[in-house]
């Protein structure tokens, strides 16, 4: 496994996934972890926008060079990557999870984990239904989902 965090640069040679969904560094569990002890041992590059020197302070304006790179990297992945998996913490909003699906939603390359008690969970699951996106219940069955694409 290859594993890239932002804002590090990388080339994509093997079959990519990226980390999309709920980072809320003070509320989200660091479900991340969980994704990529998983897939420890598998022929995969893994995504991941959870970036170690965030820090809250910034100002979110494209005036700011570092929240800037943060947003272009994130994008760049989801676009170049084989496929995003989202996961919508309860315990969080999540608002900009919920603008990724809004744009990769016609992807094609989308699974998405939306437990009971999100805030949203109703439109989420309405998205997902309109556009054929993959749901499913748990962290775990992200892993079986991306597992089954690996071989």
């Amino acid at each position: 496994m290859k594993l890239i965090t932002a804002p590090n640069s990388y080339k994509l040679d093997h079959f990519c996934v990226f980390l999309a969904g709920s980072i809320e560094s003070d509320k989200a569990e660091r479900w991340q972890e969980t994704i990529i002890n998983a897939l420890k041992d598998n022929a995969i590059t893994i995504l991941n926008p959870r970036r170690a020197s965030w820090d809250n302070s910034w100002e979110q304006s494209i005036n700011n060079t570092e929240f800037k790179e943060q947003v272009n990297w994130e994008l760049m992945g989801l676009e170049q990557c084989d496929m995003v998996i989202m996961y919508f913490d309860p315990s969080t909003k999540s608002p900009i999870s919920l603008l990724e699906l809004g744009l990769f939603a016609q992807s094609g390359k989308l699974v998405v984990c939306c437990p009971d008690g999100f805030w949203r969970k109703g439109n989420v699951d309405v998205v997902c239904k309109r556009y054929t996106v993959d749901q499913v219940d748990s962290l775990e069955e992200l892993i079986n989902k991306i597992k089954t694409k690996l071989i």
